[in-house]
């Protein structure tokens, strides 16, 4: 199977585990740009529950593709998320390993939101140890073809519904899970701070079932 996926920021575990998967993947950049999705959006999970990150863009009144997005840095986001990153998870048992790898993506200035995104995917691949071929598309595909098409199937507004076509068949430590149970659709960052060097075991391991 091979994956074609939209461009995300921080994006959630099933994401990961369906590049893990897979035999391959496309990342789309020639979509017009969807709102309110993972492509500028991650959550977590705070001490008073999930809570969503986005990073603001520049707006336009006209489509515009996704590969040309500019990310808006009139209001101080990266401090805001960097903070609320810190906040959640400085008491998670691998914050600490991770955090110099990934400050620098709160102060370092991108102007696309896909360079922004793709940068910070290879990073992530690189802890989960993912080694899978992965390409931007030259032109939007309208039909994928042999490719799992998860561009609009990965979404913040579905992914509570019953009827979600990826289900993780495992579930991890949280660090507040005896407050909330266990918290599904977080940013990979949540399984990574809990769960450090035992994370690429733990995508290795689970099940994803497509519907």
């Amino acid at each position: 199977m091979k994956a074609l996926l939209s461009t995300a920021y921080l994006p959630p575990v099933e994401y990961f585990l369906l590049i893990e998967k897979s035999d391959g993947c496309l990342v789309e950049h020639y979509e017009h740009y969807s709102k309110q999705s993972y492509r500028n959006r991650t959550c977590i999970l705070t001490g008073n529950g999930k809570q969503a990150l986005s990073i603001p863009v520049e707006q336009t009144h006209q489509k515009i593709l996704t590969k040309d997005v500019r990310i808006d840095y009139t209001t101080r986001w990266q401090t805001n998320h960097w903070r609320a990153l810190t906040a959640a998870y400085n008491s998670s048992p691998y914050f600490l390993y991770y955090q110099d790898f990934l400050q620098p993506f709160y102060e370092k200035k991108y102007t696309f939101l896909i360079d922004y995104n793709t940068e910070l995917l290879h990073l992530l691949l690189k802890f989960l140890k993912v080694d899978r071929h992965i390409e931007p598309t030259t032109d939007y595909i309208a039909v994928p073809g042999d490719y799992y098409d998860a561009r609009e199937a990965i979404h913040p507004k579905k992914c509570d519904r019953d009827d979600y076509p990826l289900k993780l068949t495992k579930t991890y430590r949280q660090v507040f899970e005896d407050r909330f149970g266990f918290t599904r659709n977080l940013s990979i960052l949540d399984l990574l701070f809990n769960e450090g060097n035992d994370s690429p075991s733990f995508l290795n391991h689970c099940t994803l079932h497509l519907s």
